[in-house]
């Protein structure tokens, strides 16, 4: 498994959920997949990302487990990804 964030250059609540995720450094569970909306059209397309940032974790093969919209905090963050929430 892993998760894509999908992020823009000019979201700020982008550059906040980057900063949670550096922060929760070696304690996240997998890994994670910056994805720019704008530089990788077809991939945010595919998995009809409407707003940023967007967390979506995957399966080995790509297919959606769950997706979590907006900014969150590191605890939110680590529940997410380990699917407790």
């Amino acid at each position: 498994m892993k998760a894509f964030k999908f992020y823009a250059d000019w979201c700020g609540p982008c550059k906040g959920l980057s900063m949670v995720i550096k922060g929760a450094g070696d304690q996240l569970p997998m890994p994670v997949v910056d994805v720019n909306i704008d530089e990788n059209i077809a991939l945010s397309q595919e998995f009809k990302v409407r707003s940023v940032p967007t967390m979506i974790v995957v399966d080995d093969n790509e297919n959606e487990i769950r997706r979590k919209v907006g900014l969150m905090d590191e605890a939110h963050l680590l529940k997410f990804l380990k699917g407790e929430e």
